[in-house]
């Protein structure tokens, strides 16, 4: 190769290696305007347990119990004066529905969500009974939802049966009642879903808008 062509050959090297600064610098790179919109448009995620299954419980192996949950979290709708004037961030709505049938004989219950908390794939709920040949309108249903991974099933557990037993808590024939549950307060999911599923969706709570913040102490 020829010394001359040696330097044309570094000349070009050299164009090609310099910064950008001898001709318009390139425009900066700006997402679509209908891409930001939609960005901007895009409606913050919702607390939520949706579906139905037959569950499997160690105490009535044999027996087909099944349950439909479709509860979404509606923060500050349930007003609680004077402690929670506005309601909580835990506030919520939709259904829940269960049946346990042994033989011919079937229990069972449909109720009003009022309560969801939830924490990655796993939510607490509460409903109050509307309608029901087992139970008293009024009361109160803790339910906790487990949405299982790749190998693992779904989850499910209840505040009755080998739970919520208060051993003080009896009527005058010295029967156990069952206590009220409190709202979004269930035991861990104990029993195995062996038929359908839940879709789990978690989101933050959000901040009451009248509690005031927490004071920060100074040394």
């Amino acid at each position: 190769m020829s010394i001359s062509a040696i330097g044309a050959t570094v000349a070009a090297v050299a164009v090609l290696a310099s910064p950008v600064a001898s001709g318009p610098a390139p425009a900066a790179f700006a997402a679509p305007a209908a891409s930001v919109a939609n960005n901007a448009k895009k409606p913050a995620k919702t607390a939520s347990v949706h579906g139905e299954a037959r569950i499997s419980y160690i105490e009535s192996i044999h027996d087909d119990i099944r349950f439909t949950i479709h509860a979404e979290q509606r923060p500050f709708t349930r007003p609680m004066p004077p402690t929670a004037p506005e309601g909580l961030s835990t506030d919520a709505r939709g259904t829940l529905k269960f049946s346990h049938t042994r033989g011919e004989v079937t229990g069972w219950a449909e109720a009003t969500v009022d309560c969801l908390v939830t924490s990655g794939r796993t939510a607490t709920l509460t409903a109050v009974v509307t309608k029901s040949n087992v139970e008293e309108p009024g009361a109160r249903l803790g339910i906790s939802v487990q949405q299982g991974g790749k190998s693992e099933p779904d989850r499910l557990g209840f505040s009755w049966g080998v739970v919520n037993v208060d051993p003080e808590n009896v009527d005058e024939n010295g029967q156990l009642v069952r206590p009220q549950a409190g709202s979004c307060m269930a035991p861990a999911p104990f029993t195995t879903v062996i038929k359908g599923g839940f879709k789990v969706v978690h989101a933050e709570i959000t901040k009451s808008p009248t509690q005031p913040e927490a004071a920060i102490p100074r040394d």
